[in-house]
């Protein structure tokens, strides 16, 4: 919104959203297609005189689980002839808007993912919104799209990064109250290769996400771009790692509802999907270095 927005629509949604007033989503993802593939989306954003129609399905509809969101960000097609990446376009979906329908929540691993019901499955049934309510221009969607999810990667990360500290205070503190087999945990040569491991990890990925940081504010987004990538496939990888060990030193008790780590687990395990799957991350890093190095 703060930067494809028009003035009308920043004091509409934007100025309430930073007073925290109300909430907004983000639905862009779909049950029906692959949507790592962006290109992919199928929900319909026909222009229809002065409105736009929109139908199809979403899910992993973030944000519109809380009862404040008032606001619907969408992705989908407006010219399905057009080049495959200017077929998309951004509307601004008021939460209220007939047609706009909650389908189910969505829980992570059996977890509801946030306070509210988080993410959701959405379905859109000639839902009508005015032409005003386009954000950008028709055809740049992709692109206000790889705009967001640049800054929203980093923050993945640096949440992740959280998660595994706390893993592994919870796993040190574990391992130095239990015995087995005639000594402390904490004494045992498996245990402590995990500890220190998972301290180099940690320290690690957080000077590279520090770094990649650094550079989206030095020199912007796409000069970081390498970076934004690099992090995201790491962080969860580390974290992951790390609470997969600190489950372990707990034995039964990491994977009962009596320690967050079974929680933090299924939130790590799905940063290996959210915002891009590794695997296309992984893809697309290694064509930009294969062209950096021939250059």
């Amino acid at each position: 919104l703060a930067r494809y927005a028009n003035d009308e629509q920043k004091k509409r949604w934007l100025e309430p959203l930073l007073d925290g007033q109300i909430r907004s989503a983000f639905l862009m993802t779909e049950p029906a297609v692959a949507s790592s593939d962006a290109t992919n989306i199928e929900t319909s954003i026909r222009r229809d005189g002065d409105h736009y129609v929109v139908n199809g399905r979403k899910w992993w509809s973030s944000g519109v689980g809380d009862p404040r969101c008032k606001i619907a960000i969408v992705m989908g097609k407006t010219d399905p002839d057009a080049p495959s990446h200017q077929q998309q376009s951004m509307v601004l979906v008021p939460r209220d808007t007939p047609g706009l329908t909650v389908v189910r929540p969505l829980t992570v691993y059996g977890y509801a993912d946030a306070a509210h019901g988080g993410h959701a499955e959405m379905r859109f049934e000639d839902g009508r919104v005015p032409v005003s309510t386009l954000s950008g221009e028709e055809g740049s969607g992709f692109a206000i799209a790889q705009a967001r999810l640049g800054p929203g990667r980093i923050h993945h990360c640096m949440r992740a990064i959280g998660m595994a500290e706390r893993a592994l205070e919870l796993m040190c503190r574990r391992v130095a109250e239990r015995e087995a087999f005639g000594k402390p945990l904490a004494r045992q040569g498996v245990i402590l290769q995990w500890i220190a491991q998972a301290r180099i990890r940690i320290e690690s990925t957080r000077l590279l996400i520090l770094k990649t940081a650094w550079l989206m504010d030095t020199v912007g987004n796409k000069g970081a771009h390498t970076e934004i990538q690099a992090i995201k496939i790491l962080t969860p990888e580390v974290t992951t790692w790390v609470l997969d060990r600190a489950v372990q030193a707990f034995g039964g008790a990491g994977v009962s509802q009596d320690t967050p780590l079974a929680a933090l687990w299924a939130g790590a395990r799905t940063l290996h999907l959210a915002d891009g799957p590794d695997e296309v991350h992984e893809s697309s890093l290694a064509r930009a270095e294969i062209r950096r190095q021939l250059s």
